[in-house]
């Protein structure tokens, strides 16, 4: 498979075009394409281009604050980061999870589902359903939140009002809606009031219905252009994300489980502290972003894709019932054991909401999540792994310490990394498919962004990119001289500047 991104040999008469950055994505990335003569695409590259510096500069910090450090990675999903490593910092106490408080992991579990309800409302409502409700290639003027609200003002506003009760679900739990603070190394350092439970109760089954008509709305739009909604950036690959011990899908804590494309299982009920036993990543020159692969297939076909579609598509079953009976709809739609359509990630993503919003409902009418109980404590220990489902997919933080408690080492393997190579592979398949021949304009180089965001990419969390910039994408000959050139301007008008 990597043959299609590697350099092509002869480049005498190639051309080069370039997209930065990619828009409607949080954080910045860059596509480069290199056509020849007859504009046919010869290769296509995701470019992660700034440098993530996290690994580094929390060496030298006391453990206790990582949970506070990481979450900075980034603002729409600093809880994952957040629990991820209070996860890890837990076995540093000598505290493994099923010996956490039970009040604790449901307070964890919660905030977790309110995290997970809000990023994916956010990303599919704001970011993805420009191109789902008004077409890939529609006016640009209309692709865009601000579209949505005044076309479809009802499905906006649901979409903005599941986003704030998300987030309102982190504030009561941690205190604020971004970068709050409360998992703390053997437990949590606050519970719910009776009054917060109450306020968040009153409007939870509004929001289980809004959910669902949602996941009823992806899967309306979806099915109503077959079958270019299923082939558009579809790849094969293998999948990897965590599943509880009986199968069913699991967002906070569980066994690793990998299926291939065919849906064969590879591996299951993984222990995740042996992670780096399955799982290495790869340097490439051109990208500051690694690419995963599991050991025992190579670096060639050992790929892998995680996040909502990996995760629908390898568990068993989802034990809240609405939620399940989409997921069999879900599956029996692919017709085959596994799900490849890329752009089924937003159809399993909001099944994923239905099953957060049902869940939260289950905790706040469970008396536990009113308890504040004692931080557990172990034999200390020098080295703590985190995993968690992040929305975007499976989040890997990794910390050893010394005697001081002083962190030496640090490996973050976030889910935009894991998704690294099927992203260079969709883009790859869209810019062959509607791009070769084609004079390049802004509708369609938005069909590559459309495979990009159907993956929810975190490219802050993936490099700490910081900083805002306009759209360009230059037009070059084998000279290395401009002869086209379109800028997209923050105003969202383009313009061509001939050479």
């Amino acid at each position: 498979m990597y043959e299609h991104l590697e350099t092509a040999k002869n480049t005498d008469n190639l051309k080069r075009v370039v997209i930065d950055p990619v828009s409607r994505v949080e954080g910045h990335g860059k596509v480069t394409l290199l056509l020849d003569e007859n504009n046919k695409v010869q290769q296509a590259r995701l470019h992660i281009v700034e440098f993530r510096g996290f690994e580094k500069f929390i060496q030298g910090r006391p453990y206790w604050e990582l949970p506070v450090l990481v979450q900075r990675l980034c603002g729409i999903c600093p809880v994952s980061h957040h629990l991820a490593a209070a996860k890890a910092i837990d076995q540093l106490v000598g505290v493994d999870p099923d010996n956490l408080p039970i009040s604790a992991t449901k307070l964890r579990r919660l905030l977790h589902f309110g995290q997970t309800l809000q990023s994916h409302a956010l990303h599919f409502f704001h970011l993805s359903s420009p191109d789902l409700l008004f077409g890939f290639e529609s006016d640009i003027s209309k692709r865009n939140v601000v579209g949505v609200l005044s076309d479809f003002p009802d499905i906006g506003l649901q979409g903005v009002k599941m986003r704030k009760y998300g987030q309102e679900v982190i504030r009561m739990v941690s205190g604020k809606r971004v970068h709050g603070t409360s998992a703390i190394a053997g437990g949590v350092n606050k519970a719910l009031s009776k009054e917060e439970r109450d306020y968040l109760l009153t409007d939870i089954d509004q929001i289980i219905a809004w959910s669902d008509a949602s996941v009823e709305l992806v899967k309306k739009v979806h099915c109503s252009n077959l079958p270019f909604y299923d082939d558009f950036g579809t790849i094969r690959s293998n999948y990897l994300g965590m599943v509880q011990p009986d199968g069913a899908l699991e967002l906070y804590h569980g066994g690793l489980r990998v299926k291939d494309d065919n849906g064969k299982t590879l591996f299951d009920h993984i222990d995740y502290c042996k992670y780096n036993d399955y799982i290495h990543e790869e340097v490439r020159s051109w990208s500051y972003m690694k690419f995963p692969y599991l050991t025992s297939i190579g670096k060639e076909n050992g790929w892998y894709r995680v996040g909502p579609l990996a995760r629908v598509n390898n568990c068993d079953y989802i034990n809240t019932p609405l939620a399940e009976k989409q997921r069999v709809t879900f599956k029996a739609h692919g017709g085959e054991a596994m799900v490849h359509s890329m752009l089924a990630f937003h159809w399993a993503r909001l099944i994923e909401v239905l099953h957060c919003a049902e869940s939260i409902k289950e905790l706040l009418n469970d008396p536990d999540v009113l308890k504040l109980e004692e931080p557990a404590k172990g034999e200390r220990r020098f080295e703590g792994i985190g995993v968690i489902e992040a929305p975007r997919g499976t989040l890997f933080h990794h910390y050893q310490v010394d005697e001081n408690d002083i962190v030496t080492k640090a490996n973050l393997i976030v889910s935009t990394t894991s998704n690294n190579m099927g992203m260079n592979e969709s883009v790859r398949q869209v810019a062959a498919e509607y791009l070769s021949g084609q004079e390049l304009t802004e509708p369609l180089l938005n069909n590559l962004e459309v495979a990009i965001r159907a993956y929810d990419p975190c490219l802050s969390c993936a490099t700490h990119a910081v900083g805002k910039m306009p759209l360009q994408l230059e037009l070059v000959n084998a000279q290395g001289e401009m002869i086209d050139k379109l800028v997209k301007h923050d105003t969202g008008k383009i313009e061509r500047i001939k050479s």
